[in-house]
């Protein structure tokens, strides 16, 4: 048994988890089953074990609440208000991740009584302060789409330039104009058309990969946007 001359705050974890679904970003979350907030939404995540670090407490929890594993996640940061839990003084450490939605089937269980990607633009009242910690991930998943190539991680392997778009135009919120989006895109050199169109109602759409190696080589002090 621990004993501590000083108090000691719980520690929670929460991973925001970013989808793309070939035309919108979602954003995972739970329904949750238990109190406090019960039958509202919120992030994935829960207490860290005294056994485990933030990130192994995250993967877990991220796994026993939704079923989605093995996936990279990146520390965003701890949220310490004093009152942003009922039960008791509780931090949180959030984690953000970005992934190709297809590829996770989701499937509640432990303390989420469902779980659901959700529109990030169009998302339910959150409990605790995961409204807060949602805003503040958008910004972060904007700063680091100016610099890094993170919009690939979100597309299948070929893509179109409107999913492309359709990314940049929902994480920034803002319309950029088709062709210029097109031009300022094609001409950066890690882009390549391949030979697949993707058959749509009226002309086909090509299809496009992401060369990292030539983006290593061109993008380097480089912004996209």
């Amino acid at each position: 048994m621990y004993t501590y001359k000083y108090p000691h705050p719980a520690v929670t974890t929460d991973c925001i988890v970013f989808g793309f679904d070939g035309t919108k970003l979602n954003l995972l979350l739970i329904n949750r089953g238990i109190e406090p907030y019960k039958g509202s939404w919120a992030l994935p995540g829960g207490f860290m074990k005294i056994d485990e670090t933030a990130e192994q407490g995250a993967l877990r929890e991220l796994q026993e609440e939704t079923g989605v594993k093995d996936i990279y996640i990146e520390q965003l940061q701890a949220f310490t208000a004093v009152d942003r839990d009922p039960r008791e003084r509780v931090m949180t450490i959030a984690f953000m991740a970005f992934v190709r939605q297809e590829k996770y089937e989701v499937i509640a269980g432990d303390d989420a009584a469902k779980a659901q990607w959700f529109p990030v633009n169009s998302l339910p009242q959150l409990a605790f302060d995961h409204k807060e910690i949602i805003t503040l991930a958008l910004d972060k998943l904007r700063w680091k789409m100016t610099y890094e190539p993170l919009a690939f991680r979100l597309l299948n392997k070929t893509f179109t330039i409107s999913q492309l778009q359709t990314i940049y135009e929902v994480v920034f919120d803002k319309k950029f104009d088709r062709r210029n989006f097109h031009k300022k895109l094609t001409s950066l050199g890690y882009i390549i058309p391949t030979d697949e169109q993707q058959k749509t109602i009226g002309r086909p759409s090509t299809l496009y990969t992401f060369d990292e190696r030539k983006y290593r080589e061109v993008a380097e002090n480089r912004n996209i946007f």
